[in-house]
């Protein structure tokens, strides 16, 4: 009965609040003056604490510009997490646009939607992505294409990294920089998870949004560890695949540590 009431208190404290922020940052993106990027932190900040997600955060966001975000992806909360200690803009895949409510809530915090299956898309997509780090938003890319187990990273989509290249040519700098970030899911009501706990924290596409949504709420404390790496320079002379392949091994080992020191 408790765990029902406490269910259902965050369900309706989510839902009296977020319209009004909701209709906050949708004025804020109307007119200039206004800060567009305070709602999100704190709508991001109000889910976490709805959620029982407790974030604990080692670094700091880079204010480097331009700046790409290159992070690993377990979950849908993975954006909650970078979102309410960053400000941030993110590259998400078309199929979130289509989200009920999460995707107006996508929008108004100006999500670049990228078709990863049309490939006749990449360059004008990238160029988007572009445009905005250039423009000075930081840009959050979650280069695994997909979440991933909360036990081990997927590799990195070199061809992600594309918007890196075209941001240099479109914002007129000499140097853009990467930061790696990552995020893990490491304790559960304030025990260190096993592999299969960590696992549940996950969230695989195929699964409901809803029923990952419940299962947070009933698992009552979740304890993430964020971690903000030192950014690495990317310049005209520098490779694609390199860089990529670098930003993979600082997040890998970034990641690794937080599951060995939960």
């Amino acid at each position: 009965m408790v765990a029902i009431l406490r269910i259902g208190l965050a369900l309706i404290v989510f839902g009296l609040l977020t319209p009004p922020m909701a209709a906050a940052q949708f004025i804020a993106l109307k007119f200039d003056p206004l800060p567009e990027k305070f709602v999100p932190r704190w709508w991001h900040r109000l889910t976490l604490r709805c959620l029982g997600v407790r974030v604990h955060v080692t670094g700091a966001p880079s204010d480097q510009r331009p700046l790409l975000i290159a992070s690993n992806h377990a979950s849908w909360t993975d954006i909650m997490v970078i979102g309410a200690h960053a400000d941030v803009r993110y590259i998400a895949k078309s199929d979130v646009a289509r989200w009920p409510g999460w995707g107006t809530v996508a929008r108004l915090n100006r999500t670049v939607f990228v078709d990863r299956e049309r490939r006749g898309k990449t360059g004008e997509q990238a160029s988007q992505v572009a445009e905005r780090m250039a423009s000075g938003d930081a840009m959050v890319l979650f280069p695994e294409g997909t979440t991933a187990d909360n036990n081990f990273l997927l590799p990195f989509k070199t061809s992600l990294f594309g918007a890196a290249e075209m941001a240099l040519e479109q914002s007129g700098v000499d140097t853009l920089y990467i930061q790696p970030v990552a995020v893990a899911y490491t304790r559960l009501n304030g025990v260190a998870m096993n592999r299969s706990e960590r696992a549940l924290t996950s969230w695989a596409g195929a699964e409901g949004l809803w029923p990952h949504v419940l299962r947070l709420l009933k698992a009552r404390a979740v304890d993430a560890q964020l971690r903000f790496g030192q950014p690495i320079a990317y310049t005209a002379h520098s490779s694609r695949k390199a860089v990529a392949r670098r930003v993979e091994a600082e997040v890998r080992a970034m990641f690794a540590e937080m599951l060995d020191k939960p």
